[in-house]
């Protein structure tokens, strides 16, 4: 049965800095787990209900899945419902990115729900890695994980410090701009960077002054803008479209 000290470190996971302290994260939910459990990540431990263990342990009987109420589960996650399991991960040694292939890089994105559905839309994409600035949302928020529906085992992301990260690179740099090219039109290399900024300050003065490309959605229709999230996944496809 789950103790009181693991409910305790669960609840203190929420917290960035407990998870800094501990080099670790939680991943919560059905799905979530599942995908983490079939993959290389490292886990540490897996809190789960009776339904859940009966349903999965022969399936990953590699780890012992420990049993908890949802009732505790509830109380100790962040989530409102859907706490058949939650479980503790090591965080990976993620290395930054080779110049080889597309780069999706981040400036000042700061919710970690749009975050997190940038990664599941990167995973759909074929994109592995995820390069942010120093202020962006943090990858291991559990609203990053969750939001990412299972993606986080296929994404790796590195925060840095993005100027200094954008400069050392020899590769065209595309950013998403109001004033930029039409994306319909322009040519794309497959090796370079998408650089995306938050939907209210778009890409900052610093990353602005060393993009090569500006590029821009057409638009047909009165919005005003589009959430990032989205954006980045309607350049994303208009790249493929050029492989």
């Amino acid at each position: 049965m789950i103790s009181k000290n693991q409910l305790k470190l669960i609840r203190a996971l929420g917290q960035k800095k407990y998870r800094k302290q501990y080099n670790q994260y939680l991943v919560q939910g059905e799905k979530n787990v599942l995908e983490l459990l079939a993959s290389d990540l490292a886990v540490v431990d897996v809190f789960a209900t009776p339904a859940f263990i009966s349903q999965y342990q022969t399936q990953f009987n590699k780890i012992t899945l420990i049993e908890a109420d949802e009732e505790s589960l509830t109380k100790a996650s962040t989530l409102v419902s859907n706490n058949a399991a939650i479980a503790v991960v090591a965080m990976p040694t993620v290395e930054l990115p080779n110049t080889e292939g597309l780069i999706l890089a981040l400036d000042g994105v700061s919710d970690p729900g749009n975050l997190g559905t940038i990664i599941r839309v990167a995973d759909w994409y074929g994109i592995k890695h995820i390069v942010t600035s120093i202020d962006s949302a943090d990858p291991y928020n559990p609203k990053t994980i969750s939001a990412t529906m299972g993606s986080f085992v296929r994404v790796a992301v590195s925060q840095v410090e993005l100027p200094a990260y954008l400069s050392a690179l020899n590769l065209p740099i595309y950013g998403a701009f109001l004033e930029g090219e039409n994306l319909h039109k322009a040519e794309l290399s497959q090796s370079g960077v998408l650089l995306m900024g938050s939907e209210s300050h778009g890409i900052r003065s610093e990353c602005a002054a060393l993009v090569s490309n500006k590029i821009t959605i057409p638009a047909f229709g009165a919005a005003e803008s589009l959430n990032v999230a989205m954006a980045t996944g309607i350049i994303l496809d208009n790249f493929k479209r050029q492989a």
